[in-house]
């Protein structure tokens, strides 16, 4: 087996027991699962022990959302919501979908990069910079023109007139 096949026969050998494992059991089912795995399969660099047990946890993780976003139905999710957020939901399940098929395409051995999925993440990337504009234009504050017309006012020295200056000065020396 070749270096590079080594990462798919482990990501193989710990998340497929574990997917099953988790469907049965949870998580606990998941953790017992990676550590017979861990136990067993020694035919990878321990280099790499680390970020496999952090990419474990990921999928955890990821797992986890995925049930608590599948427990509402969509339909009763976005009666809930405004346009924006609706827009927000869409928008990061569609790249959390394309970004879990980059990934599987990487265990394939496919490079995702040259894969038209990259252009849908990038497509999506633009979408939710629109949204991310129509967020802050909303949280921007407004201007009232004629507050800022008064305070600039006020602010703004103005010279007093020759005659308010004598009869100022008039006024304190005769006490």
């Amino acid at each position: 087996m070749s270096y590079c096949a080594q990462p798919v026969t482990l990501f193989s050998s710990i998340v497929s027991p574990s997917v099953s494992a988790h469907h049965e059991t949870g998580v606990e089912g998941r953790e017992s699962a990676i550590m017979a795995a861990e136990e067993i399969n020694e035919d990878y660099p321990v280099e790499i022990h680390e970020y496999l047990s952090a990419f474990g946890n990921s999928i955890d993780a990821v797992d986890e959302m995925l049930e608590n976003m599948m427990s509402v139905s969509r339909n009763e999710l976005l009666q809930k919501l405004d346009p924006l957020e609706q827009a927000k939901v869409d928008l990061v399940s569609a790249y959390t979908l394309n970004s879990m098929f980059w990934v599987y395409l990487a265990t394939q051995g496919v490079n995702p990069k040259e894969h038209p999925v990259k252009q849908e993440l990038e497509r999506i990337r633009v979408y939710m910079n629109r949204v991310k504009e129509m967020t802050d234009k909303k949280k921007a504050g407004k201007l009232d023109r004629g507050a800022a017309s008064r305070f600039v006012k006020n602010a703004l020295w103005e010279p007093k007139p020759k005659n308010a200056s004598k009869v100022a000065n008039k006024g304190k020396s005769k006490s």
